[in-house]
């Protein structure tokens, strides 16, 4: 099961200014997405777009709060309480990999004293319960993000109600920036997920470190302790690190005095027992030269982490893909005897490896995806992954255990459904049963043929057309075949007339 991430990444809602830099930079590939927004806007150095065109439920309101922030000024919400999940859909590179950022201020949209508490879901993995009670006390916004990769054409984020989900579950916005090949890649994206614990610049100051700075829109907040700190005379290339770190982000540092060692308590919050992806990096503040060197052992939580470390002016990283993790974190720098100077660390990152929770099989995903283009009202929640997280599945759909997830059953009898059925439905070769009795269907009957496991199919109290397919003849497993109070016409196949132990019903129709 995905573990749930109980620690969330707080700002403060400042206002972002552009810079001279941000028009030699472009704007991060991806979406900027601004929630319940009538418009399109530039905001800071970003231009957001609205989310129409990318779900497909839910209302607007807009946030009655003085100087708020544009971007929370707005917000989607979710009042249907039978959907199990209400989702945006992204289109996306397969295999690529993208920074997700959701953000949510409640601001009292609904008149209620506090925020709902509920869940995200990315694809079939259960990300994380959106609780932001009490930031939201604090007047401050929340956001979470984690990296993932996409598993197919499209990368879908959703929200869903908890039990104890008191009122509308909501979003302010939503991002999906596209990252390099080259960043975080010694996580195995093909399993897991990583969900953002901290992200700091140390020893600074101040404003929030983002885009155009960093040029993939990170968040790299100041982090300060009672250390002493130090400003950088020599400029890095992002270039050569791994996970190109913006150069701001290194300009500052913690130290102590030579010979001493320097600890640091990070990140500020105890961490739930999982593994963890983390990535230090460190500079030398000094001017460059040949005669200057800093030395020093890196240890956390006691264990050394990296033996020898020669933090130069051009600058190192340092990470470890999976590793321990639980409660409060030190990271201890013990300084080389040779060493003139103290040790120093300038800027951090730690996010929790979280378990993939499975992904319905491709052919299936795609199948429902027309299935639901093809009814004109599909349930709210046919949107995301059809199967996964179970809980969260579309209405009237029943999967399979085990890997990969198949759907077996659809029961969305007397659901008001008008539309047609696609051949694609065809694929759906796990398919048992199909219950689409008393619903507005029409169009014909389509070839079945690879449906080789079905056993039921009531198509009964529509309004289909046509013959009845002879390809229903040929389904080894069919026992129930209700097609009564259609528009049928023509003759009942042979293959069907004399199929042993098939209850077939064709009363109703012109056959």
């Amino acid at each position: 099961m995905p573990i749930p991430i109980v620690f969330l990444l707080v700002v403060v809602a400042v206002a972002v200014v552009p810079s001279a830099h941000a028009a030699a930079v472009p704007q991060p590939p991806g979406f900027y997405i601004n929630c319940g927004a009538d418009k399109d806007q530039q905001i800071g150095s970003i231009k957001w777009i609205q989310d129409e065109g990318f779900i497909a439920v839910g209302n607007v309101s807009a946030v009655n709060k003085p100087n708020i922030l544009p971007l929370l000024a707005t917000v989607r919400y979710f009042p249907d309480a039978t959907a199990r999940k209400y989702c945006y859909q992204l289109p996306v590179v397969k295999g690529s990999r993208y920074l997700v950022r959701t953000t949510y201020f409640y601001g009292g949209f609904d008149g209620g004293a506090e925020p709902p508490v509920f869940d995200q879901i990315v694809d079939g993995t259960h990300w994380s319960a959106v609780n932001t009670t009490d930031n939201y006390r604090r007047g401050m916004s929340t956001y979470f993000e984690m990296v993932a990769q996409a598993q197919g054409k499209t990368m879908s984020v959703c929200l869903a109600r908890r039990a104890e989900t008191a009122s509308s579950p909501f979003i302010s916005a939503l991002e999906l920036v596209s990252l390099e090949d080259s960043m975080y890649n010694t996580t195995d994206f093909g399993n897991y997920v990583m969900s953002t614990v901290a992200r700091n610049r140390f020893g600074g100051k101040g404003e929030i470190v983002s885009y155009p700075d960093d040029q993939y829109n990170r968040y790299w907040a100041p982090f300060t302790d009672a250390n002493p700190t130090v400003e950088s005379h020599s400029a890095i290339s992002p270039e050569e690190f791994w996970n190109i770190p913006p150069a701001k982000a290194l300009r500052a540092g913690i130290t102590t005095s030579r010979g001493k060692k320097l600890s640091v308590q990070w990140p500020p919050v105890e961490l739930p027992a999982a593994s963890y992806y983390v990535a230090l990096y460190f500079q030398d503040s000094r001017t460059a030269s040949p005669y200057s060197w800093r030395v020093f052992d890196v240890a956390i939580n006691g264990k050394e982490f990296f033996r020898g470390l020669n933090a130069s002016a051009a600058g190192v990283m340092v990470y470890s893909s999976m590793m321990q993790l639980s409660g409060k974190t030190e990271i201890a720098l013990t300084p080389n005897e040779t060493s003139p100077v103290g040790p120093l660390i300038n800027a951090g990152e730690i996010y929790q490896i979280v378990p993939l929770g499975g992904r319905t099989a491709t052919r299936d995903v795609v199948a429902m995806e027309l299935l639901a283009r093809s009814f004109k009202n599909p349930p709210p929640d046919w949107a995301g992954d059809p199967c996964l997280p179970r809980q969260n599945s579309w209405t009237g759909v029943v999967c399979s255990d085990g890997s990969p997830v198949r759907v077996i059953s659809l029961d969305l009898k007397n659901h008001g459904l008008s539309g047609s059925l696609p051949d694609s439905i065809g694929n759906l070769t796990g398919m048992k049963t199909i219950f689409l009795s008393g619903n507005k269907l029409s169009g014909s009957i389509p070839d079945l043929s690879g449906m080789h496991i079905l056993t039921a199919l009531h198509l009964d109290g529509n309004q289909i057309s046509g013959a009845i397919n002879p390809s229903l003849g040929n389904l080894a497993n069919l026992k129930e075949l209700y097609l009564n109070g259609n528009n049928l016409t023509g003759k009942i196949p042979e293959s069907l007339k004399n199929k042993p132990g098939l209850d077939m019903r064709t009363e109703g129709n012109q056959t």
